[in-house]
């Protein structure tokens, strides 16, 4: 069975596999996006996550973490009073918290986006053995990002959930080897192979 298999689950799942899933993102708001997402996910299905992402999008500005930086007590109220969100008042004021955090890693670093390429030199990293479907759980590069980025004071960041976010955001190609995406990104962005980093399966 081919790791990207989960990708023909139904029409939601073969949408965000064939189109954005692993497709290297430059846009702060599609990253914090991502982020938020996976932030959301933690203890929930990801077709859930797909299911409301329009939910989403529609309580969260589209994911524009300047607007969400300024959300307060009556935001997340709001928020939680929404139809078909996930009632977690607790994920909820992460990603705002989350949103505050971004807007500062953004102006250390002149934009998210190099907050999170700077690990990878700018490059979507190849692991050797993934193109096969042995695909860890977490690894020694998302560990090293989720200690920071909780340093630094964002929540819902462990070692698994990064490891998910850069998977989604393309700095991990983990798409299978005979995966037409990963034709198309190895063909189209830059890329690096790289030996296993202490993988957690």
């Amino acid at each position: 069975m081919s790791y990207c298999d989960w990708g023909a689950t139904d029409e939601l799942h073969r949408a965000y596999h064939d189109a954005e899933w692993g497709v290297p993102v430059h846009d702060d708001r599609t990253m914090f996006e991502h982020l938020s997402l996976e932030c959301l996910q933690c203890g929930l299905s990801w077709g859930l996550m797909l299911k409301k992402r329009a939910i989403f999008r529609e309580c969260f500005d589209g994911f524009d973490f300047d607007k969400i930086a300024r959300y307060d007590a009556a935001d997340v109220a709001r928020i939680l009073a929404t139809e078909g969100m996930i009632r977690s008042g607790r994920k909820v004021e992460a990603i705002i918290n989350n949103a505050r955090r971004a807007c500062e890693t953004r102006d250390e670093f002149g934009t998210l986006c190099e907050y999170f390429w700077r690990f990878s030199d700018g490059k979507t990293i190849l692991y050797r053995g993934h193109e096969s479907g042995a695909i860890p759980v977490s690894n020694g590069l998302s560990a090293r990002i989720g200690a920071d980025l909780k340093k630094r004071g964002f929540l819902y960041v462990g070692a698994i959930t990064i490891y998910s976010h850069l998977q989604a955001c393309g700095i991990v190609c983990d798409h299978d080897k005979n995966c037409l995406c990963r034709q198309k990104i190895v063909e189209n962005y830059p890329t690096v192979v790289k030996n296993r980093d202490r993988e957690q399966f």
